[in-house]
């Protein structure tokens, strides 16, 4: 099921259950996942994109892995606010994957996510090749961390 906002999703959630958080990419995924407390957000890895019966067989192990309870993926917004075609592409993304999954969805606006996990990275003296290979699902755990943040405040 797919829901709109963070309020709403909280109240389809099963109780002390960990949460996933994605940042959809064209060529990857990164997947991050919270602890049962949903309190911190922990990257955990990087999907390389086949097609997406194969990247959502994948995310389907992880949610049955992890016994994740719902998922959040990061909606690339204009920095103005507008959704272009990646949001759609998301949007397209979450439709599919309700199909083969209970658990509920919903969307972040991850604008400048990929940023702030950027510089993180590069104060944290990360080799160039290591960024190349971790951006993705740090990303993701920025984008899963403002969830939990939101969801503290509710």
């Amino acid at each position: 099921m797919i829901v709109d906002t963070v309020e709403e999703f909280v109240g389809h959630l099963p109780p002390v259950t960990a949460l996933g958080g994605l940042d959809l990419g064209t060529k990857t995924i990164g997947v991050a996942v919270s602890d049962n407390l949903r309190q911190v957000s922990t990257p955990l890895e990087t999907i390389r994109r086949k097609k997406f019966t194969t990247d959502a067989a994948r995310l389907l192990d992880i949610i049955n892995e992890r016994n994740l309870g719902g998922l959040i993926l990061g909606l690339p917004r204009n920095m103005d606010g507008t959704e272009g075609p990646r949001c759609q592409s998301t949007r397209a993304f979450a439709r599919n994957l309700e199909k083969l999954t209970d658990i509920p969805i919903t969307f972040w606006d991850e604008r400048l996510s990929t940023v702030a996990a950027e510089r993180a990275l590069l104060e944290a003296d990360t080799s160039r090749k290591r960024r190349a290979e971790v951006i993705d699902h740090v990303a993701a755990g920025y984008i899963l961390q403002g969830v939990l943040d939101r969801m503290r405040h509710l």
